[in-house]
């Protein structure tokens, strides 16, 4: 499978910043063909955004477990499919501490995105006390067992491994515990899911940059990259990808 390499534009974005996906899209070229390329803009802008992707696919940051109802201020995945995403992150580190979402939350919102016919990617990891304290891998495999659906498939379904430690703040894991933590998960999800565990690709995300692409994608069982800030700048996302299809 090719190697998913994401943007998550959090909170971040006008209509005028549609420019940098004009600007991708021009600059991928042949490039689109080594792997597959998401960009999950604010809500505002995933019906504009759909518009001028091309090969681009576009997601949501987030959801609503349910279709519609009373729910003000969210959205639910089929708006999201509704305006062109095809794609929707879910239990990102910042909706778990920000918002108090739990794996149970998190794992009915999984549920509904997977029943709309989106791509679920489900994000996990770790903080940096729990891994001072040795706990990161049993705090990522319990991350995976209450909030990864029983019956997720690997087609439209992607974990996104990213220490909240890591996330903004310029510091990596090491290249031995990257590729440790994604060998575990590995573990954990053919335990979880028999028929589709082998085949879920699993994300790197924290800190991701040009500088450092090439080697994390190049790690066993990293199926591409989760990418905050460095997919704002099309000049910034597009080595990334190029990194991707340096390693495929």
């Amino acid at each position: 499978m090719k190697q998913l390499i994401a943007g998550n534009w959090k909170m971040n974005g006008t209509g005028a910043d549609l420019t940098e996906i004009e600007a991708l899209k021009k600059l991928l070229s042949s490039d689109v063909a080594a792997c597959d390329v998401l960009i999950c803009p604010p809500a505002t802008l995933i019906a504009r955004a759909a518009a001028v992707a091309g090969p681009i696919a576009i997601g949501g940051q987030d959801c609503h477990a349910k279709v519609s109802g009373a729910h003000t201020g969210d959205i639910s995945a089929q708006m999201i499919k509704d305006a062109g995403g095809t794609a929707v992150i879910v239990g990102h580190s910042e909706r778990r501490q920000d918002h108090g979402e739990t794996d149970a939350i998190v794992s009915a919102k999984a549920s509904a995105v997977l029943a709309t016919g989106l791509t679920a990617i489900i994000c996990v990891g770790e903080t940096e006390a729990e891994r001072m304290a040795g706990k990161a891998l049993d705090v990522v495999a319990g991350q995976i067992a209450g909030s990864v659906p029983k019956d997720a498939p690997a087609s439209t379904t992607a974990i996104a491994y990213e220490p909240v430690w890591a996330i903004g703040t310029g510091k990596t894991p090491t290249s031995p515990e990257i590729a440790q933590m994604h060998g575990h998960i590995r573990t954990r999800l053919k335990a979880l899911l028999p028929a589709e565990g082998a085949g879920l690709r699993i994300l790197y995300g924290g800190s991701v940059k040009p500088a450092n692409a090439v080697e994390i994608l190049g790690l066993p069982d990293v199926g591409g990259a989760l990418v905050g800030g460095a997919s704002l700048k099309a000049a910034d996302f597009i080595s990334i990808i190029r990194a991707s299809a340096a390693t495929s």
